[in-house]
């Protein structure tokens, strides 16, 4: 069977913000999770910062994206940016 990378179901995507579009090809991107406490049941907001590549540089600092899981690129980047859902029109 054809594997397709365009749809490739087996792999995690997320949703957040790029918060640093600093380095050339990657793009550090925020997801921010929310969980409710075991014992008191307040809603409590987790981060987390993935570096993510972006091939062609498209997404910037402030841009929603979505961003999907992929083999390791470096020794940080296991994300890639598949779309920018939202352009951070600043600046």
């Amino acid at each position: 069977m054809k594997s397709n990378k365009n749809n490739s179901p087996g792999r995690k995507k997320l949703t957040g913000t790029v918060i640093s579009d600093k380095m050339d090809k990657t793009r550090v991107v925020q997801v921010q999770r929310m969980l409710r406490h075991n014992i008191y049941g307040k809603v409590i907001r987790r981060n987390k910062k993935y570096y993510a590549h972006d091939e062609q540089n498209v997404s910037a600092a402030g841009d929603t994206v979505v961003i999907e899981e992929s083999r390791p690129l470096s020794k940080l980047k296991r994300w890639r940016v598949l779309q920018v859902k939202v352009k951070n029109d600043k600046g």
